[in-house]
């Protein structure tokens, strides 16, 4: 299974589009946003351009988080709202997610996940702590950095960088 993996998309709409597309024309399924959409209106944009599973957590500038909650019982089992870091197990692999890298190293060190995925830093980051790889996907909204989001392949255990371009 492919799993796409953004962060910091900061309502930067024109680049969520298009990386939503070409998501959408690869056929992912499943979307793991690592914090800073910013607005509801964003996250509501991104369920109307993604039709797959949608997991997220909150970042240090995402507003009106209520709201974003909220949001999750409107689009009928689509949107899980994690809070603070999210895990699941999808395509045999255990994989955490959150905003901050120091919460995500805490989460690597705990030796209980082959992923954990984090933003926050808007660089595109990647190491190994044990057995766990631990990932910054980058940021979409192309802030400090140019924007980039990360595809993972559960049955192939491949990890890519992509750059928007």
């Amino acid at each position: 299974m492919k799993i796409a993996i953004i962060s910091d998309s900061h309502d930067n709409l024109a680049n969520l589009k298009k990386a939503l597309g070409s998501l959408k024309k690869e056929g992912f399924r499943t979307l793991l946003h690592c914090g800073d959409i910013c607005a509801p209106a964003t996250l509501k944009e991104i369920l109307n351009q993604f039709s797959g599973k949608v997991h997220i957590v909150f970042g240090n500038v995402d507003g009106d988080q209520f709201r974003m909650t909220k949001i999750e019982t409107d689009f009928k089992g689509r949107l899980k709202v994690w809070g603070e870091f999210g895990e699941i197990k999808i395509g045999g692999k255990n994989i955490a997610f959150t905003h901050f890298p120091e919460f995500a190293r805490g989460l690597a060190l705990t030796k209980k996940h082959d992923l954990v995925f984090h933003g926050h830093t808007h660089k595109p980051w990647e190491e190994k702590i044990g057995k766990t790889k631990l990932v910054n996907p980058g940021n979409l909204a192309g802030i400090f950095y140019g924007p980039t989001f990360a595809i993972y392949d559960t049955r192939t255990n491949q990890l890519k960088l992509r750059i928007l371009e």
